[in-house]
Parts: C-alpha cells; structure tokens; sequence
C-alpha cells in the first residue's frame, strides 16, 4: 500500500462516524425533541391547556349569571302574582262588605218605603227622602203632594214586611237588591186589611258612607 492510500482510509476513518454512534445521537436528539414538544404544549402560554381552561371559566361564569337571572326573574313574578293575588283579595272582600251593607240598608228602606200612615206622613216622606238619592230622590220629591193628598183623601195606612231578599249584583260601590214584600193595606174602599205581594228590584249606591237607593222598580 501507497503513503497516498494509507492517508486517504484514515481521512475516510476520521469522517465516518460509528454506525452505533450516530444512531445513539439521533436517538438523544430526538428524545429531547419529544420531551420539548411535551413541556412546550402542556405549559406554553398560548397552549392547548391554557386556552382549555379561559374557556371552561367563561362557560361556568355565563351559567352562574344565567342561573342567577333566572332567580331575579321568578322573585319579580312571585311578587307580581302575590301583588294582583292580594288586589284581587282585597276587592272580593269590599265586594262582600259592600253587599252585606247594601242588602241591610236595602232591607230596611224597603220597609219604610212600603209603610205610611195618614196621620203621620210628614215624618213618613222624610224617612224616604232621607234614604234616597239621584233620580229616585227627585222623582219621589216631585210626587210627593200628589201622593199626600191621596193618602189623605182615603185615610190609607200601610205596613210593609220584607219577606225574602238577596244581592243581584254588586260592586263596591253599587249593588242591586232583589226584594220579596208584603203590604197590608187598609183605606176608606177596603177597610179590611188587604195584602199585597211585590217584587221589587232596589238599586243601593254608597253615598258618603251612606247606602241610599238610587232606584226602585216593581218588575
């Protein structure tokens, strides 16, 4: 052999690294690589994990404030229902005062309006203007010398009794009375007692604290 061959294989030598070597540093090389790519996705700032866990808060935030509108939600409509609840309460209760008021002051008036003596009609039309009002009021005022002359004329006493009554309607303010009465009579044609049966519908409204009818029919 050459000195030229003998310097060429140890050029060849010194620039061919061992097999075993090389594959060794390539599998070093690689494993720090892995290790990397590990340690940079589970901690890097704009990682997968990171952003996982914004977006799980955001989510968990948003159901809190949901969950708490819908509480502020079923408070106020809660509280509207027991408001009309109470309301409604409130005006069933001034419905029945107002009736149970109306149908005794009914009950009464029905019996002075149904009740005169000749002999003392004065204090008898004042009874009944006093528990009027409105157009049954002046309606009855208009007539009432008409009426006195002819009580007077035939000597007629009356005396009502009310048999039966009950509420046809009512607010709190107005309520309609239907009353059954009986009327005994006596007058120079009939001077036996005679009586007399009558349905009468009788209007109450409530005038400064007072019920006073407003009208009175005989259907």
């Amino acid at each position: 052999m050459s000195k030229n061959s003998r310097t060429a294989i140890a050029v060849v030598d010194r620039k061919i690294p061992d097999a075993e070597t090389a594959n060794d540093d390539v599998v070093v090389e690689g494993g720090a690589s892995e290790d990397v790519a590990s340690n940079g996705t589970d901690s890097g700032p704009d990682g997968p994990g990171r952003s996982g866990g914004r977006g799980g808060g955001l989510l968990a935030g948003g159901r809190r404030r949901i969950g708490l509108l819908a509480a502020v939600l079923v408070a106020v409509l809660a509280l509207a229902l027991s408001g009309i609840l109470g309301w409604k309460l409130h005006e069933a209760n001034a419905v029945d005062d107002a009736s149970a008021a109306a149908l005794d002051a009914a009950r009464r008036y029905a019996v002075v309006l149904t009740s005169v003596s000749s002999d003392d009609l004065d204090a008898n039309f004042d009874a009944v203007l006093d528990g009027a009002t409105g157009e049954f009021k002046d309606m009855y005022a208009q007539s009432s010398e008409q009426l006195r002359q002819l009580l007077v004329d035939n000597q007629a006493t009356a005396e009502g009794v009310v048999i039966e009554a009950g509420v046809k309607s009512a607010t709190p303010s107005k309520v309609e009375v239907l009353l059954f009465v009986d009327q005994t009579v006596t007058n120079t044609v009939s001077p036996e007692p005679r009586l007399d049966r009558s349905r009468v519908v009788m209007t109450m409204e409530l005038v400064d604290g007072r019920w006073l009818a407003s009208d009175v029919t005989l259907p």
